[in-house]
């Protein structure tokens, strides 16, 4: 019974194995996230795009969108011990600064409490607040994106608005 199994089963894989191989046949197969380089072949990371560093305020694309990053935070320490965002951003030093001051909903803990201090949920500043890049055109992945604005006009019938300057 045994044998009987073991030959019915190479039979069968046999077969797939072979129609898999036709099927591929003349057809050049790679992984969309290593592009078609071979997989016994090392591939080049794309480079880095640049940290846009123009200080300049975007608009918002949809209601509570966090704020853009309008500077570079490379060598930032942003952690458990310290967070370099507080230093320009924190309501005490905002005018001294003139940087733009952390929001009140940053010092409100889950419960709705206001806090002395940035509530711990809201302390680490990347996880919501992202640095603008100056990517080459031909790296970014296309977008279809429009802001709330676009829609309520095109579907009012008023088309669409001029685009503004970022």
């Amino acid at each position: 019974m045994r044998r009987a199994t073991n030959a019915i089963l190479a039979v069968v894989l046999a077969g797939v194995t072979a129609a898999g191989l036709a099927a591929s046949a003349g057809v050049e197969k790679h992984d969309p996230l290593r592009g078609p380089v071979r997989i016994d072949e090392a591939t080049r990371p794309l480079p880095l795009a640049t940290t846009e560093n123009k200080d300049v305020k975007r608009t918002r694309s949809y209601p509570m969108q966090p704020p853009t990053i309008p500077h570079s935070i490379d060598n930032y320490q942003i952690d458990r011990f310290a967070n370099r965002c507080v230093m320009c951003h924190s309501r005490a030093k905002a005018a001294e600064s003139q940087a733009t001051p952390i929001s009140v909903t940053h010092y409100t803990d889950r419960d709705g409490n206001f806090l002395a201090d940035i509530a711990p949920r809201r302390y680490f500043c990347d996880t919501c607040h992202v640095v603008q890049t100056e990517a080459r055109l031909e790296l970014t992945v296309p977008n279809t994106f429009e802001d709330a604005e676009t829609v309520v006009r095109r579907t009012q019938g008023q088309g669409k608005p001029p685009l503004k300057k970022k």
